[in-house]
């Protein structure tokens, strides 16, 4: 049936009202109130000296985590607001209230895990081993270590608390600069000036001319803006290189590290893995460039659909397609995706005034997610769909699970979402009508390769050599352009003819304060997830069971642990990570075999 499925989402399920919602008023002020409790409660507090004494922790280990996932459900609707409707202010107020409220409980956690770092050893391999807190306690491990890698408790408190308006306040800046980008935009004679999310729908439009022309006023209009952005990734970076200096790091990728629970030896070897393999990569750029007739594909080519027309899909088709896909790997999946399409948790509208880009985001209080991205009706958008709603799946295996251990890393996040997408993309080249139009979708399978190899290698390699110069003062938009196209150039291996100087301002990723280096979590996550897609192939429908063990262990293990138990390998060897590739590899060379003729043809 036709628009059988709303495209916005409902936010009045979770807090009535909106940003003007009394009843989210109250909760924050109860969670404020609760903030202060523990704060009383914990300073003060002193390092269990016997096992005996470590009872009295139990229940301060239950309201700590009740107040992380009240946390976590107020984030995630303050996010969904803003995103929903970028000139709702009383969102962005919204959002630096909860912020405020944050940063005090995290100078308490600060506190608290500073008197886990000094219990004494003895006592607290005894207390890990008690039922009761078994469960959470690799997190509290974690927290442990990582604490006695830190400031003294009182200056990480004064950090967090100079963030409000410091660190997260640039953050916040960059938003408000996203908000008053428009790009101009010429249809049928009639100019018009869209918002960034509505201009990055149109960069991949099946027109050259269009293509060129949106790339070029994409480019413009983030040029207009360039002094702003460049104060503000500046100052953020400024800000945790200073603060990464008072810790004594020298490494500015210890602390991505760290969060994503994984070592630089892992991180290295799946670079090099991918570096070796590029030729082949590079053929199928110079394959698609001959394609669209062009001797050099420029940067907004790289995602240009080589089909003449691209066949637009239903939001509702999009929907029945992911549910039956998800169906055919593990019905517990295919009905959390149902649940979500029939309770309005995705806004999917293609509207003015949204934020660009999609995420999803969890709510644990009522044990739901809401979606956001803008649907327009592409392959593309289709394999989104199903990447944010594997995330949703991730977060829903691990509803029952401690907050402690719910809180797993964006790497092995991005794993469950790309699995989730793998599954799709997949289905879509199997039903295809053609051969023309197989092998259209097989080459919008291979952009994601495109993506994670390069793309994403591009932004590492701009953000280590930044924060490199960042350490000597101040950078000047040019430099940040110069920087850019450096990192393009070397991760696309020159084969383009033109690059994107001004990424560095629109992309969001760079301002992130919640994740620094928020890029190459996703290769990994994609490479990893294609591992084990490669082996649900093998192994069949029983696979599901065991999918769904892993995903329950990404929030109490480090990478290199998951792998060992899940799929008996070892990440900082090449091996897995080759296997990984060489399905993208499969996929390129398969795609040079169905376009060889047409090269001919075209000549």
């Amino acid at each position: 049936m036709s628009n059988r499925l709303r495209q916005t989402w409902d936010l009045e399920t979770i807090f009535p009202g909106g940003s003007a919602s009394a009843e989210f008023n109250t909760f924050l002020k109860q969670l404020s109130a609760d903030v202060e409790d523990l704060q009383k409660r914990i300073n003060g507090l002193q390092p269990p000296a016997s096992a005996e004494q470590t009872a009295a922790f139990d229940p301060l280990f239950v309201d700590v985590q009740n107040v992380s996932a009240r946390f976590r459900q107020a984030g995630a609707f303050v996010s969904c607001l803003s995103a929903q409707d970028q000139n709702d202010q009383k969102a962005g107020q919204l959002s630096a209230r909860v912020g405020s409220i944050r940063a005090r409980w995290q100078s308490i956690v600060a506190t608290f895990d500073s008197v886990l770092q000094n219990t004494p050893d003895a006592v607290w391999t005894e207390w890990m081993q008690q039922e009761a807190v078994a469960p959470v306690a690799f997190n509290l491990s974690e927290s442990r270590l990582q604490a006695r890698e830190k400031m003294t408790p009182e200056l990480e408190s004064l950090a967090l608390s100079l963030s409000v308006d410091g660190y997260q306040g640039w953050s916040s800046f960059y938003n408000t600069i996203v908000r008053h980008v428009r790009v101009k935009s010429e249809e049928n004679g009639e100019i018009k000036h869209l918002s960034a999310a509505q201009a990055a729908n149109k960069l991949g439009s099946t027109d050259p001319k269009q293509r060129e022309e949106m790339g070029r006023n994409w480019e413009q209009a983030w040029a207009d803006v360039e002094d702003y952005c460049a104060d503000t990734l500046n100052h953020l970076a400024g800000f945790r290189l200073s603060l990464y200096e008072k810790r004594g790091w020298e490494n500015v990728l210890r602390e991505p590290l760290e969060i994503n629970r994984m070592s630089a030896e892992t991180l290295d070897t799946m670079w090099q893995v991918i570096t070796d393999n590029k030729p082949v990569f590079v053929e199928y750029l110079k394959r698609k460039a001959q394609l669209l007739n062009v001797e050099k594909l420029g940067w907004h080519d790289v995602d240009a659909p080589i089909g003449e027309s691209e066949s637009k899909i239903a939001y509702d088709d999009a929907a029945d397609l992911i549910v039956e896909q998800f169906r055919s790997f593990s019905p517990r999946m295919a009905d959390f995706a149902q649940r979500a399409f029939d309770n309005n948790w995705i806004e999917a509208e293609d509207r003015a005034g949204k934020r660009p880009g999609g995420f999803c985001t969890a709510l644990p209080l009522t044990k739901e997610t809401r979606i956001f991205m803008t649907y327009s009706g592409t392959a593309s958008n289709v394999s989104t769909l199903a990447h944010e709603l594997g995330h949703g799946y991730h977060q829903h295996v691990m509803d029952e699970l401690p907050t402690f251990s719910q809180r797993y890393a964006m790497n092995v996040a991005e794993t469950a979402s790309t699995f989730a997408e793998m599954i799709v993309a997949d289905s879509l080249v199997r039903k295809a009508a053609d051969e023309e139009e197989r092998m259209v979708l097989l080459e919008d399978k291979i952009q994601r390769s495109i993506t994670f190899f390069m793309n994403i290698h591009a932004r590492f390699l701009f953000e280590t050599r930044f924060y490199e110069k960042r350490r000597q003062g101040l950078l000047t938009p040019q430099d940040l352009s110069d920087l850019m196209v450096e990192a393009q150039e070397e991760a696309f291996c020159g084969a383009l003819g033109d690059y994107h100087p001004h990424f560095w301002a629109s992309k969001l990723h760079f301002y992130n304060t919640g994740v620094p280096f928020y890029n190459f979590p996703y290769t990994f996550g994609y490479l990893f997830s294609t591992g084990i897609y490669a082996q649900a192939q093998r192994e069949g429908a029983g696979f599901a069971e065991k999918y769904d063990a892993l995903l329950l262990d990404t929030g109490r293990m480090t990478v290199e642990e998951l792998a060992a138990k899940h799929l008996g390998a070892d990440l900082t060897k090449p091996d897995f990570w080759q296997a990984a590739v060489d399905i993208s590899v499969s996929d390129v060379r398969t795609f040079l075999e169905m376009t060889a003729s047409k090269v001919g043809q075209s000549q």
